[in-house]
């Protein structure tokens, strides 16, 4: 099931996902009342929902409260929220919420389709600036691997360098040029969503990497 109040998005997912034969989307909302209607009517699996769905009225949910909402009503449907929210105490909460999956908007929409497949199977899966983030704050993670969008020389690099070698060090080790060692390492942490050496190194020790 897929909900989110941006006709664009819901497209966008739904091809995405249309496209993987272990998937199917048996439904779509464009806010929370809808959403819960389609709940009661059609089964699913997986939600993916937006974070903010703004309505109007007493009744309304959005953010926090529509997760609870959907996890105390429909606790056999494993959520996954796709949000732009960056604030850390935010995404903690969601996961605190009872959200399986917890992807940032701004980073490729393949990753909801991973999302999606571990949630199927009750595993948590945060996309990567998100689950750095996390880290960098010292918040407990307990991110599958699947999660990293590193090529194996860049997880190589990152994981020497967290254990203190320095990018000559890494080079002589590796058997490459320097400028290697140092693009890796600045692609890493693009993609990572790490803006620094120390969040490098806490996102690292979170994900037993070193």
């Amino acid at each position: 099931m897929l909900a989110d109040d941006h006709p664009f998005v819901l497209v966008g997912m739904k091809a995405l996902l249309d496209s993987d034969e272990a998937i199917e989307v048996v439904g779509q909302a464009n806010n929370a009342s809808t959403l819960l209607a389609e709940l009661k009517r059609v089964a699913c699996d997986v939600l993916v929902t937006d974070f903010a769905m703004p309505e109007h009225g007493a009744d309304a949910k959005d953010g926090l409260r529509l997760i609870r909402t959907v996890r105390d009503e429909f606790p056999q449907v494993n959520v996954v929220v796709l949000t732009s929210v960056t604030n850390v105490a935010i995404l903690r909460s969601i996961l605190n919420a009872g959200a399986m999956g917890l992807v940032n908007k701004a980073e490729p929409i393949e990753y909801v389709a991973s999302a999606v497949r571990h949630a199927s199977v009750e595993r948590r899966y945060v996309s990567a600036s998100f689950a750095a983030s996390l880290a960098e704050a010292g918040a407990e993670t307990d991110f599958p691997s699947e999660t990293l969008p590193l090529s194996p020389r860049e997880i190589e690099v990152v994981r020497l360098f967290a254990q203190g070698h320095s990018i000559t060090e890494i080079a002589r080790e590796l058997d490459r040029d320097v400028r290697t060692i140092s693009r890796q390492k600045r692609d890493a942490m693009n993609k990572l969503g790490v803006r620094n050496d120390p969040g490098l190194f806490a996102f690292v020790r979170a994900r037993g990497l070193n």
